[in-house]
């Protein structure tokens, strides 16, 4: 009988204790030279929530879209595309002005990573008082990095007025940061910032842009749909219907 008990209750304890930590730093291989990065940080409710970056492995360095969000992870990160790849990172590009994105544009800067925004993020993260970038995007651009290409687009107001999309004709990569919502949840997520009415026709200006892509990568959580953008639009649309006040 005590045996049982005993049995019962460091099986009680294994499940409530010995679950192991999800790592602070995730890594996965989209398709050749294109890896999402997925790191941790608290929105606001005292949990931890999933939030995606990417990065690209060229033949003249690594380039960051978005910095970790967890502040820990600056560094590791570094480390293990040196460590993976043996390259530096030699770029990092921040999509808005939110601390899942910006986090670690100053400290990037400091390890003499040239780091880049949209002169319209610039300003909210001044503003703001979040980390800014060296150098400012002023339009729609297209970036020349070794064997690759990629442009950065806006579409106009969204998740954020500043909100950008990268984009990859060739490879038909559509990294979409916080802009696009995983098939994973049905919420909008954070609106402080958005402008849901403004978001719908700006989805649909990117679905013009970046038409069959192969890949679809939203800010959280699950990125392995490609009808990330369409589920988006289904989102804004409904939440539209059942709130319209806020547009």
């Amino acid at each position: 009988m005590y045996k049982v008990l005993f049995a019962i209750s460091l099986l009680i304890s294994m499940t409530a204790f010995g679950q192991p930590e999800k790592p602070k730093l995730e890594i996965s291989e989209l398709t050749r030279d294109f890896y999402i990065y997925t790191t941790y940080g608290d929105p606001g409710n005292g949990s931890l929530y999933p939030a995606n970056g990417m990065y690209l492995v060229t033949s003249e360095g690594v380039v960051l879209f978005d910095s970790p969000w967890d502040k820990t992870q600056f560094q590791p990160l570094l480390d293990t595309i040196q460590a993976r790849h043996h390259q530096k990172v030699i770029m990092c590009i921040a999509t808005h002005f939110h601390d899942d994105r910006t986090a670690g544009l100053e400290y990037y800067r400091q390890k003499g990573i040239k780091t880049y925004t949209t002169k319209q993020t610039d300003e909210l993260s001044k503003v703001k008082n979040q980390p800014r970038a060296e150098y400012l995007i002023q339009k729609d651009t297209v970036f020349n990095i070794g064997q690759y290409h990629f442009e950065t687009f806006y579409p106009g107001k969204g998740h954020a007025p500043d909100n950008i999309v990268i984009w990859f004709e060739k490879e038909k990569v559509l990294y979409g940061g916080c802009f696009i919502k995983s098939t994973e949840t049905n919420s909008p997520g954070n609106l402080s910032d958005a402008n849901i009415e403004d978001w719908i026709k700006s989805i649909k200006k990117v679905q013009a842009k970046c038409q069959n892509p192969k890949f679809v990568i939203p800010g959280h959580q699950d990125w392995s749909s490609k009808k990330s953008l369409q589920h988006t639009l289904a989102i804004l649309k409904k939440y539209l219907k059942e709130n319209p006040k806020d547009k």
